[in-house]
């Protein structure tokens, strides 16, 4: 399993898509949110793809984790 709590993983970047509900496009940053390069899916491992989904999973099976723009 990879660091689920290091910002730009994974796993942080599919529960924030989930969180701020965005469309769900597996990808993460190897250096810390937001600090290039950016990984998309064509280029994540199976198990770096499998982390992105779980967090947004996780995220999802919570619907009070969700941004209010309201």
């Amino acid at each position: 399993m990879m660091m689920r709590e290091k910002h730009g993983s994974p796993y942080d970047r599919g529960a924030a898509d989930s969180y701020y509900g965005r469309v769900a496009r597996p990808h993460y940053y190897p250096n810390g949110t937001y600090n290039d390069p950016r990984v998309e899916e064509d280029k994540m491992s199976q198990e770096e793809i499998k982390e992105y989904w779980a967090g947004f999973d996780d995220n999802e099976s919570d619907m009070n984790m969700r941004k209010d723009y309201g």
